[in-house]
């Protein structure tokens, strides 16, 4: 009988449940995707009891294909910035979730920042104020959602970013459930003190929310287990749920970043490097966002970030949108179809521009069409534009930490397109790293339990067990790679504002 833990990665898009062997690798897997719902333009839902109902069935399935074998602990990973509202007595949700690319709130983030609300926010919550974030979207539900702001005066709501959403089902739900989340999560709400990792009064008060209706910021690697699955849940056992991060933030541990100036990128539905600082919290002066990192009770580890908003989704929209591609593993044969992108850039600014610009009024463009631009020449330039935007973060992250990147491990599922990671050393100048195993983001949430319950010893053990599969060195030269790069740049100017 084999031993396991396991990890729920709860994404945007799906929903993965993995069980890892004491080795980190994974034994077994199941993936379900949900739906997602558009209800007005700029609008981004998911249902929660569907989302709930995903990760019972992943579980379910990947324990069957495990058998037999026992859990020891399980991990939690999630879409961060997302809210969900619901009923503490029958957990019924109060509207549909609020998906982090979501952009109803801008009207309501401009009018904070025309009230002079910005430094003040910054200083606490060490983020800008944004549609991304939780807090305006709390407020929006509790000032346009009859149901939430009565729960919110009978005093029955309870609101929480999705990891708080699944672990309070699976450890109970109505019946005694864990109201939990951890400093990742929490430090991404525009609610969270960076400083010291606590719900801040200050900032709950500007933004309207019932402290009351928020969950206890507990430690990713929690020692003191969040609670246990039950025997009638999709576990059908006692099994401590114990590790609890951010997907940016697990992703960081699954790459054995442990120590300032370790990094990582991870391609999804956006794209998002991370850079560890350290034990104390590092301001950016370029555009990067501070933010809390792994670690376990007492301790405290922060990152810096820089978010693009679409990296996958901007493949997702060649193929839903536009017809151009039947699947995003085409992609990659594709693009090789031609040399080079024939002068075209997309620039995929669907929700605004994230890091470094924060500019939440570009749209979207393609620019430098002409009657030779083919489809393949914008499939391509949409690979780059990936490619581009992480370079962006990147020279703000080599800015603020006044520290080289020397390499760039990455993860995500579309690292396993060669020709995607070829170009970004190529953009970059650096060579680009890829691991064996390529869900570091679910293999994260598994270290960060595997370390609460004992399973492994420390960081160091994590660490010797990652494993390089390729490494993808630069091949552009210089006067290449700065050229492309202007034209980007170029592009990027006219989608702004």
């Amino acid at each position: 009988m084999g031993e396991f833990v396991a990890a729920i990665d709860q994404g945007t898009t799906g929903t993965r449940c993995i069980l890892f062997d004491l080795e980190g690798r994974p034994a077994a897997a199941a993936y379900r995707e949900h739906r997602q719902i558009f209800p007005q333009p700029g609008w981004v839902e998911h249902d929660p009891v569907e989302i709930r109902e995903r990760v019972e069935e992943v579980v379910a399935e990947a324990l069957r294909a495990a058998a037999p074998g026992r859990v020891l602990a399980v991990g939690i990973t999630n879409q961060r910035e997302t809210v969900v509202a619901w009923d503490a007595r029958d957990g019924s949700p109060a509207a549909n979730a609020i998906v982090w690319q979501d952009t109803r709130t801008a009207p309501d983030c401009r009018a904070a920042i025309e009230r002079g609300w910005e430094g003040e926010v910054r200083a606490r919550a060490g983020l800008p104020i944004s549609t991304y974030f939780s807090a305006t979207k709390i407020r929006w539900l509790l000032q346009n959602v009859r149901a939430v702001r009565e729960l919110a005066a009978s005093g029955h709501l309870l609101l929480g970013t999705i990891d708080s959403w699944v672990i309070w089902n699976l450890t109970g739900g109505p019946r005694g459930g864990a109201h939990v989340t951890d400093p990742t999560n929490a430090s991404r709400t525009l609610l969270c003190n960076l400083a010291d990792l606590e719900w801040d009064p200050f900032l709950l008060d500007r933004f309207g929310v019932p402290p009351e209706a928020l969950p206890e910021i507990r430690p990713s690697i929690a020692r003191e287990p969040y609670g246990h699955t039950l025997p009638d849940g999709p576990f059908r056992g006692h099994v401590p749920v114990c590790g609890d991060l951010g997907d940016q933030q697990a992703a960081l541990a699954g790459q054995g970043c442990f120590a300032a100036g370790e990094a990582k990128n991870t391609y999804g539905t956006g794209s998002f490097l991370l850079e560890h600082v350290g034990d104390r919290p590092l301001t950016s002066s370029f555009g990067l966002l501070s933010t809390a990192a792994c670690a376990g009770s007492g301790e405290r580890a922060y990152a810096l970030e820089g978010s693009v908003a679409v990296a996958g989704a901007a493949v997702q929209w060649l193929r839903d949108n536009l017809g151009l591609i039947g699947s995003a593993a085409e992609t990659e044969a594709i693009a090789e179809s031609v040399p080079d992108s024939g002068g075209v850039y997309f620039v995929p600014a669907f929700s605004g521009l994230f890091a470094p610009h924060w500019d939440m009024k570009a749209r979207g463009a393609i620019v430098g069409l002409t009657h030779h631009a083919s489809r393949a020449h914008l499939v391509r330039a949409t690979l780059e534009a990936i490619c581009f935007q992480s370079r962006e973060v990147a020279e703000a992250m080599v800015s603020d930490s006044a520290r080289p990147l020397i390499a760039l491990k990455v993860d995500g599922g579309a690292t396993a397109n060669n020709l995607l990671m070829q170009l970004q050393a190529d953009v970059l100048g650096i060579p680009v790293v890829r691991p064996v195993v390529r869900e570091t983001t679910a293999l994260g949430a598994a270290y960060a339990a595997g370390l609460a319950a004992g399973v492994f010893e420390s960081t160091d053990e994590l660490r010797r067990l990652w494993k390089a599969d390729r490494t993808f060195e630069p091949r552009w030269d210089e006067d290449r790679r700065e050229s492309a790069f202007r034209g980007w740049k170029r592009a990027v100017e006219r989608t702004r504002g």
